[in-house]
């Protein structure tokens, strides 16, 4: 066990050789579920195009990227982003449910490793901090074929992601509520918390959705995405 987790003080970490394989787990797990979703339909036509990959990948890349770009922090703590959640929820409304959770759930894999190989709790805890939570922000792809789909998905994949970033909170993380928060709202503060810069995320992407070019250009992406 001590190959793969280091113990800290109350928590774990991976260690060096944990995070190689779990790399490699996961890696194969998208693999595995690709090549089973991916079972030619006709002999002619398979599940997942050269295009749809191609245009996943860009969009994945530029949502990692992103998550870099810090464009404040809340008081409370949590960060918002330059609408790095946007480019994930892009790959369902361009491609569906199918290809949108797929998606999602190998963009939580990177978020793990980005922030979460190094602060382990419980098996739940990384759960609902990251595979639960981003790989929801797939369910937009339900929304993909009707109108206003970017928008409506978007919201829906952003608050069913804060529900599960709640929910952790609520079980794992109630004891480190900053001292600058208020006491009187301390029942609520998972939610509080989470939605704040989730939410303030939320708001400045539909803003910029909502401009013109802005949405001539998501429109023009979209159509070479698809055809």
């Amino acid at each position: 066990m001590h190959f793969f987790f280091e113990p800290q003080d109350g928590y774990y970490s991976l260690t060096s050789m944990g995070f190689t394989m779990f790399i490699l787990l996961m890696v194969l797990s998208v693999i595995a579920i690709a090549l089973i979703s991916g079972k030619k339909k006709t002999t002619e036509q398979s599940a997942f195009s050269t295009k749809q990959v191609a245009y996943s990948g860009m969009a994945l890349a530029l949502a990692f990227a992103l998550s870099y770009i810090k464009l404040f922090h809340m008081p409370w703590g949590g960060s918002v982003t330059l609408c790095s959640m946007l480019f994930v929820v892009l790959i369902g409304y361009w491609y569906g449910p199918k290809v949108g959770l797929l998606g999602a759930f190998a963009y939580s894999i990177l978020q793990f490793v980005q922030g979460g190989g190094g602060y382990i709790l419980s098996f739940w805890q990384v759960m609902f901090d990251y595979f639960l939570a981003f790989t929801a922000l797939g369910v937009a792809g339900f929304f993909y074929k009707k109108k206003n789909g970017l928008i409506i998905g978007y919201v829906v994949a952003v608050v069913l992601r804060g529900i599960f970033h709640s929910v952790g909170g609520y079980l794992y993380w109630m004891e480190y509520m900053p001292d600058n928060f208020p006491k009187a709202l301390s029942a609520v503060y998972p939610i509080l918390y989470n939605f704040a810069y989730i939410g303030v995320e939320c708001l400045i992407t539909v803003a910029l959705l909502l401009i013109p070019p802005v949405k001539n250009a998501i429109k023009q992406v979209t159509r070479d995405a698809q055809i």
